[in-house]
């Protein structure tokens, strides 16, 4: 069994009391169920019989007292159901929230993960797994009718084993169509979710319309299928009800005739009806709520998959802050056999108080080289280091402050301006905030919005442009004083104050004895750099010191000499 098989079953059963307890309190709301028809029973044969009102008082009294216990034993019941389910989703809540963040974020499984959560504790707070915890008591009020009457007796236990073998059917018929349904509504999901993100896109392209056609093919699809499973399990749940309601007409009208035959009495007869009624019960609900049943139980093996082949995280030694070091010895990032590399036999070396810039056209691989050093990406051959280190052997939070990223779409998540910054912490230091944000000269920028360091951002409805975003997003690097700036196609969105905000944060770290890797295709930017790395389709063309290789290049190539060669103006 691997690891994440038995965290999983760890955290199933880590409040399994709960269940245990919801179980005993079944028995005894079961039993208690007991009580109308054994109230029926002697208001008929002994109340009317004996005229006795100090006995209907009394057994009324023990009635409502005994309706009462049971309402508390069933309303504990649910309670414990429900938090069972709240400590199962608290429980995963956090890994899974990771897992979506992080490389297997991609796998399908992780990317609806939530949601299994989500059917996995709602089935728990629901009514259906008390339906379920009840259904082993059928038996037992069965057996009560049998001892009214055998007769009695074998017609409920016929008449329970069809509702049974209608409740296997209904599994058997809906299942797939209910599973189906699901999978076509979660494609529709993941396409409004995407179109919502490319919302200014889509808007900008002229794509509204025939992104909203596919997105309602995708819906209409759903919501046929849905229709479908809808139509199966409304045609089993309505059938079971109606026949349900038969079974006690018919429990009655052969109780009356037995009664008329002097066989039994006519509490039993009422008694009989009642009992069958609330043995068939659980099985009605359970088949009206299977959709729900049907969702939980594919999320509860879903997320015991998903747990199964999550990759198991070593414990990490805390390692000291390193230097600003970098050596990339011979790294080959292959995808596929069959495939070419997406980096192959790369090898560089950025001293503290040193800026290299990595050119290459779009695809050339500077992204990946920029994801191998922050350790998002795992080499096939080589290694990277960063202060004699592996950058595997670093734990993933400390690496996160020792490296500053900015990526090429600067993206900020909902929050405050200064949260962004502080990258999300729940208690952020106001002095290293803004002394980030007067690294990356943003603190004028920040304080003419309309509520400073805590404006909030939400989907950027403050109306940051590309360049704002992404001087803020560069305070975000620059925030804790990383040793290594790792930044990609930097200059993208901004402009010439921006620009020269950016080179003068990276002289900053130059002089502070701090490393910078810049990735970009635009001239401009590598201004700042000691050395260039030139690289083409995965591999290393060239490297040096950065007029060297500019004197290379421009003898060598007319498009790579005006490329850098604007970069000397």
């Amino acid at each position: 069994m691997s690891k994440g098989s038995e965290e999983f079953r760890e955290i199933a059963n880590n409040s399994r009391h709960f269940l245990w307890f919801a179980l005993v309190f079944s028995v005894f709301v079961n039993i208690l169920m007991m009580t109308g028809p054994l109230f029926m029973l002697q208001v008929y044969d002994r109340v009317l019989g004996s005229r006795s009102e100090e006995t209907l008082v009394a057994l009324v009294v023990l009635v409502l007292g005994l309706y009462g216990f049971m309402w508390l034993l069933d309303f504990a019941r649910s309670r414990l159901l429900a938090r069972y389910g709240a400590r199962f989703q608290s429980s995963m809540d956090d890994r899974v929230f990771e897992a979506q963040l992080g490389n297997d974020g991609s796998r399908p499984e992780t990317a609806s993960a939530q949601r299994d959560l989500e059917a996995v504790q709602g089935v728990f707070a629901s009514s259906a797994l008390t339906s379920i915890m009840d259904v082993p008591f059928t038996p037992l009020f069965i057996g009560v009718i049998f001892i009214f009457h055998p007769l009695l007796g074998w017609f409920a236990l016929a008449g329970g084993l069809v509702l049974v073998c209608i409740t296997l059917l209904s599994q058997v018929l809906t299942s797939k169509r209910v599973s189906e349904a699901q999978g076509r509504s979660e494609i529709a999901n993941r396409f409004g979710e995407n179109a919502r993100r490319a919302s200014e896109l889509i808007r900008g392209q002229g794509m509204i319309q025939p992104v909203t056609e596919r997105w309602m093919s995708h819906r209409m699809t759903a919501l046929q299928d849905n229709m479908t499973a809808v139509d199966w399990t409304g045609a089993f749940s309505t059938f079971t009800k109606s026949f349900r309601l038969s079974l006690q007409s018919l429990v009655l009208a052969l109780g009356a005739w037995l009664v008329l035959g002097g066989e039994m009495s006519a509490g039993a007869m009422i008694a009989g009806s009642i009992l069958l009624g609330r043995a068939l019960a659980p099985i009605e609900q359970i088949i009206g709520r299977w959709p729900q049943i049907a969702r939980a139980r594919q999320g509860w093996l879903s997320l015991r998959t998903f747990w199964d082949q999550m990759p198991d995280i070593p414990e990490r030694t805390q390692l000291p802050p390193p230097s600003g070091q970098l050596d990339v010895k011979g790294v080959t990032i292959s995808t596929a056999p069959g495939k070419p590399p997406l980096l192959y036999n790369v090898s560089f070396s950025v001293a503290p108080g040193e800026a290299l810039g990595v050119i290459g056209k779009s695809g050339s691989g500077k992204t990946t080289i920029a994801r191998t050093v922050l350790g998002l990406v795992t080499p096939t051959l080589g290694e990277c280091r960063l202060g004699g280190a592996l950058i595997q052997h670093y734990r993933a939070e400390d690496l996160g402050t020792y490296i500053g990223y900015l990526p090429q779409d600067p993206m900020l998540i909902t929050g405050t301006i200064a949260e962004n910054i502080a990258r999300m912490s729940m208690e952020p230091d106001s002095a290293m905030v803004v002394a980030a944000a007067q690294k990356a000269k943003a603190h004028e920028l920040i304080l003419s919005l309309p509520d400073g360091y805590e404006t909030r951002i939400e989907d950027n409805k403050i109306g940051l442009s590309g360049g704002q975003r992404q001087r803020i997003a560069l305070a975000r690097a620059l925030f804790g004083d990383p040793v290594l700036l790792v930044l990609d196609e930097p200059n993208s969105a901004l402009d010439q104050e921006g620009s020269d905000a950016l080179n003068s944060a990276i002289s900053t770290m130059k002089a502070e004895g701090r490393s910078v890797i810049i990735m970009t295709h635009r001239p401009i930017a590598i201004s700042q750099c000691d050395t260039l790395l030139i690289v083409e389709k995965g591999a290393v063309k060239a490297q040096g010191p950065r007029d060297e290789i500019i004197k290379s290049m421009m003898k060598n190539s007319d498009g790579i000499s005006r490329m850098v060669g604007d970069a000397q103006k």
